[in-house]
């Protein structure tokens, strides 16, 4: 896991009469801006080499918070530093805890598959392709494969964008982790409450994000699939320990949009703003809330400490509503 603290951009361009080349890579350092600013010109470098050697790549890297570019760290402005434990405020504005070895899971409910939204879209869809074949005088066996195409590939997305986890509730949830914890009798999870779901933080041992049995673990309690690569990708794992912006009566974008760390600093003053006024609010609510200790009761200590911050950070033993 690498959360760096300096971020800096190479830029190299290449002009001749035929084609102007022009290749940007991203830096980072946990020393100093200097060294961000060596590493994105022997990048951007590299890269331009391997360009005019005919080789086909990217010529730019998206400016992402995290899980968005081969091989570019999480890109999140760094509140603290507890040892290997990273705070970050994410692009939305809350903050989150990164750690390299310390396993969390989150079970989000599935969400029901009928809503409005995706009904409205389905009778446009349908619609349209009713009037395109009437326009087109299309046959009858023509206009039925069709609109079984439009059908199925309409429902499909919609399912696969609407039910997120194995678990429709909690009693799913818990049965989820009964079942698991009855074929990993050794394993040891803390419970807690989240606003869309539960959260697992595994105690008996510490793990790398990228070994089988985390992702053995992910699959069978239905863990979100963006949020099992993002470990994988990043190599790390990561729990918010602040609330959403819009649960706790903030609508408006944190400042700057987007909120991708760093911003330019003439645009700080304006971040900064948001944040005070999202952190006043924020001392309102818990992100989570402890419900009980589930399993063989084992604690390593490296998974105790990060334990011990994450539920401080997230006010998980107070009364305060989650969000």
């Amino acid at each position: 896991m690498i959360v760096p603290q300096y971020w800096a951009e190479g830029r190299i361009q290449y002009r001749s009469r035929e084609r102007q080349v022009t290749v940007r890579r991203y830096g980072w350092s946990l020393i100093s801006q200097a060294e961000a600013q060596a590493m994105a010109d022997a990048r951007a470098k590299a890269a331009h080499e391997r360009v005019m050697a005919g080789e086909t790549l990217p010529r730019f890297e998206p400016k992402v918070a995290y899980n968005g570019a081969d091989g570019v760290p999480i890109r999140e402005e760094v509140i603290a530093r507890h040892g290997e434990t990273v705070i970050t405020r994410n692009a939305y504005g809350a903050r989150c805890l990164n750690t390299p070895n310390v396993l969390f899971v989150d079970l989000d409910y599935a969400k029901p598959f009928i809503r409005v939204k995706p009904v409205v879209h389905f009778v446009i869809a349908i619609t349209i392709w009713i009037a395109i074949g009437w326009f087109f005088q299309w046959s009858f066996p023509t206009m039925a494969i069709i609109l079984g195409i439009v059908t199925a590939f309409t429902g499909l997305t919609y399912i696969l964008r609407s039910r997120v986890g194995l678990a429709a509730n909690e009693d799913d949830a818990r049965r989820l982790i009964e079942r698991f914890l009855a074929r990993h009798p050794d394993w040891h999870f803390r419970i807690y409450r989240t606003p869309a779901g539960l959260r697992l933080l595994a105690m008996h041992r510490t793990f790398d994000p990228r070994e089988p049995a985390v992702a053995k673990c992910f699959r069978e309690l239905g863990t979100d699939p963006i949020y099992a690569r993002m470990c994988f990708n990043q190599n790390c794992f990561r729990a918010r320990v602040s609330p959403k912006p819009w649960r706790i009566g903030i609508p408006a974008h944190m400042r700057p949009r987007p909120g991708v760390w760093p911003v330019s600093p003439e645009r700080l003053p304006m971040r900064s703003e948001w944040v005070k006024d999202y952190e006043a609010k924020a001392e309102e609510f818990s992100a989570c809330r402890f419900v009980e200790s589930v399993g063989s009761g084992s604690e390593d200590s490296t998974a105790r400490v990060v334990q011990r911050l994450h539920d401080d950070l997230c006010r998980a033993t107070s009364d305060r509503p989650i969000a």
